[in-house]
Formats: structure tokens, C-alpha cells, sequence
């Protein structure tokens, strides 16, 4: 299982889906929600993206393992348990995500019996945070340097955002501009 809050999805969750299917006889990508985080996609929209991207994975390699996107609220480590998972799927871009990484596989483990697999991230993803691109969608006033980080479908629903002025990149420009005095 692939647990991730995807929002949105990038390049680098579909590098993780795709190289993920090469492992495991079935993965489940699953939409959570972060209470930490500020969502700009809601969980059905987040869903949607990633079932029609997850759909082109599997034209492009149809030998290789099925995908389910399921959302779920609450603990991973209880829809784990419900989605049947024993292996939690994980990318690693950099040092300090490896750090929380195994500190949380660790957790996992004790709390759950769950393993992780960890899938070091290429190196086109490395610097790829959906954090950034929802910065750069909030503050930039052109979003096709996104066009390297997410597909197109995303970026169209990020324009879309920004046009309806969407509460999170407002929030994200009001801490912008408090932070700059």
C-alpha cells in the first residue's frame, strides 16, 4: 500500500506507483488526509487525478501489477489493516525524508506488524514537494514551469485553483507576505 495525502500528485508519486507495481502483486495507492496540512484538492478530486493517471501507468505496462486508489480517513496503519496490506510502499527523496521515514516505518512495525518499502526517488523527483508546487501555484503568476513536476492535468486543475481563488493559496500568500514583513 502507498499511502500519501497526493495533493497534489506528481511526477514523483507516479514514479513511486509505477516502480511500486514492478515489486508487489497488487498496490493500493492510498488518498489520505493529513489534519497537519492544508488541502487544496479534495479527497474526491485528488482520487479522480490519480485513478486517470494510474489508468495511463496501466496501458503503458499492462504485465505489471493492478492498481486500486481507495481514500480513507484516519490512521494508515488502520486502513492497512482493512486494505488486507502487510507492506507499506514509501519514496525517499533526501536525507531528512529518510530520517522521518524510518522513524515512522519503525513505529509501524511495533504498532501494526507493517513493513516498509522504501523506493529512493529518481533523480528528476528528488526536489519535488507537493508543498512546493501548491507555493508556486499561490505565488507565481506563470504555473507552466509546473509542467516538469506534474502532469498535465494537474497543472490545468491547479490554474483552475488559482482562477477560483481557492482558501488554501490565499492562506499561503497571507504567510507569504507576513513572513516578508
Amino acid at each position: 500500500m502507498f499511502p500519501g495525502s497526493f495533493d497534489p500528485v506528481t511526477y514523483g508519486h507516479l514514479d513511486v506507483i509505477r516502480r511500486g507495481r514492478r515489486l508487489f502483486d497488487e498496490l493500493v495507492v492510498a488518498v489520505g488526509r493529513n489534519p497537519g496540512k492544508d488541502p487544496l484538492f479534495s479527497s474526491d478530486e485528488r482520487v479522480e487525478m490519480i485513478r486517470e493517471l494510474v489508468q495511463e501507468l496501466v496501458r503503458a505496462e499492462p504485465a505489471e501489477a493492478e492498481v486500486r486508489v481507495e481514500s480513507f480517513d484516519g490512521l494508515t496503519v488502520d486502513f492497512a489493516e482493512q486494505m488486507g496490506a502487510s507492506v507499506l510502499l514509501r519514496g525517499i527523496r533526501n536525507l531528512s525524508d529518510l530520517q522521518s521515514e524510518v522513524q515512522q516505518a519503525l513505529t509501524n512495525r511495533q504498532v501494526a506488524g507493517l513493513e516498509t518499502a522504501f523506493i529512493v526517488a529518481g533523480q528528476d523527483f528528488a526536489y519535488t514537494s507537493s508543498s512546493l508546487i501548491k507555493q508556486v501555484t499561490a505565488l507565481g503568476k506563470d504555473l507552466s514551469s509546473l509542467r516538469t513536476m506534474v502532469p498535465p492535468q494537474v497543472v490545468r486543475a491547479l490554474k483552475r485553483k488559482k482562477r477560483e481563488r481557492h482558501p488554501a493559496l490565499l492562506r499561503l500568500i497571507e504567510r507569504s507576505d507576513e513572513e516578508r514583513g
